[in-house]
């Protein structure tokens, strides 16, 4: 397969992949931490829903936010057929900028903000990427 194409595919796979991981660790965490009297599978039910989390309430989605960006990382660099750090840390720039965007968005606890944004995706990425292009030992 041309390198080209294959790099864009590592690409798109990576976010659909990583994104697939994400919502379904965050929805895992609404259905084990509901917020009673809020839907926040809605953009206005989940504003309103913020100001009543409670430690518990984050976990999953640092959870999700990381380990979508880990997984999604590490499969565009298996993926791709060159430069294959480069891949999985776009992955995590790609990811950072929801993150970003969901902070804005949803203005959540401070603490939160920052160790989500500094912690689950750069980092994440970077160990995605260490994992795809670790060499296995001959045997």
């Amino acid at each position: 397969m041309n390198p080209i194409l294959r790099n864009i595919i590592a690409v798109i796979v990576g976010i659909l992949v990583g994104g697939f991981v994400n919502i379904s660790l965050v929805e895992t965490g609404n259905a084990v931490f509901p917020i009673e009297g809020y839907d926040i599978t809605t953009p206005e039910g989940l504003k309103g829903a913020i100001s009543q989390f409670e430690f518990k309430n984050y976990i999953f989605p640092f959870l999700g936010h990381a380990i979508g960006t880990l997984i999604g990382a590490m499969v565009a660099g298996i993926i791709a057929a060159t430069h294959k750090m480069k891949f999985a840390m776009a992955i995590g720039f790609f990811f950072l900028l929801g993150g970003i965007i969901m902070v804005v968005s949803y203005p959540g606890a401070m603490w939160f903000n920052v160790a989500d944004l500094l912690l689950a995706y750069i980092p994440m990425a970077w160990i995605g990427g260490k994992i795809a292009t670790c060499k296995t030992p001959k045997s």
